[in-house]
């Protein structure tokens, strides 16, 4: 019997050994970890989204979110996309892009409480899934005109186009689905999920173009260029004209 108890002891020491080395693997590798925050309760967040909302957008926007005739829209129905863009835009209260005037957890919280009375949500987008050439191509097609092949922006008729530089993917995505202002409202059959990825990847791209050409004069296309081509052509006639002209007497 003790020949048979000796390897009992001996099997049951290794086993008490590795469990105190896997608990005490286990309590560092917890203590290494980061606790997760929380996620703010949405209940509270449209609840502080009401209170800015009743301080700073009703005057204009209603009480009731229905707007009032000649001096701003309602926002039933407008939806956390339209809300999300023109806040963190800063294009609320004016036409162009300035710095918002909430910061990123105020917007949040109004984001939110104009949200819970309908309309489309924050639509999601990824660059990084997008394909360089389809969002070149698209968005040649529905963008450049307005916008630039290089998305710096430009004049149409009652409207100035903003530059892309500074515009996040979000807000691309949440342009093309709201359709701010002049532009033209892109639904998911027009636009799929694939190609508004591609067209984001290509903006990204276009921040800091490779001007392999030369002096890139602002990347504002033809204009510029044409300008100057017209004035080197102007002081080399006028160069010309001199040296073969005849003074008068």
């Amino acid at each position: 019997m003790r020949g048979v108890r000796r390897p009992l002891r001996r099997a049951l020491v290794v086993l008490a050994v590795c469990c105190g080395a896997m608990a005490a693997w286990s309590g560092a590798a917890g203590g290494q970890a980061q606790p997760q925050s929380p996620r703010p309760d949405a209940r509270a967040l449209v609840a502080r989204g009401r209170v800015l909302y009743a301080q700073g957008c009703a005057s204009c926007h209603g009480a009731d979110l229905r707007g009032r005739p000649e001096l701003a829209p309602p926002l039933r129905g407008a939806g956390a996309a339209a809300a999300d863009f023109y806040l963190s835009t800063g294009r609320m209260p004016l036409a162009e892009r300035t710095q918002p005037a909430y910061p990123r957890a105020d917007i949040d919280a109004l984001v939110a409480f104009v949200g819970s009375f309908g309309g489309p949500g924050i639509p999601r987008v990824d660059p990084a899934r997008g394909r360089l050439a389809t969002g070149m191509a698209k968005f040649t097609e529905h963008c450049a005109g307005c916008h630039q092949i290089v998305g710096r922006g430009g004049i149409v008729t009652g409207a100035a186009v903003p530059a892309l530089d500074d515009t996040t993917p979000t807000q691309l995505a949440e342009a093309v689905r709201v359709g701010p202002y002049l532009m033209p409202k892109f639904s998911a059959k027009q636009l799929d999920q694939a190609t508004l990825d591609s067209i984001s990847r290509y903006v990204q791209s276009i921040r800091h173009p490779d001007n392999r050409g030369g002096w890139g004069i602002g990347n504002l296309g033809p204009v510029p260029e044409g300008m100057v081509t017209w004035f080197l052509a102007m002081a080399a006639l006028l160069a010309v004209a001199r040296l073969i002209g005849e003074r008068a007497p």
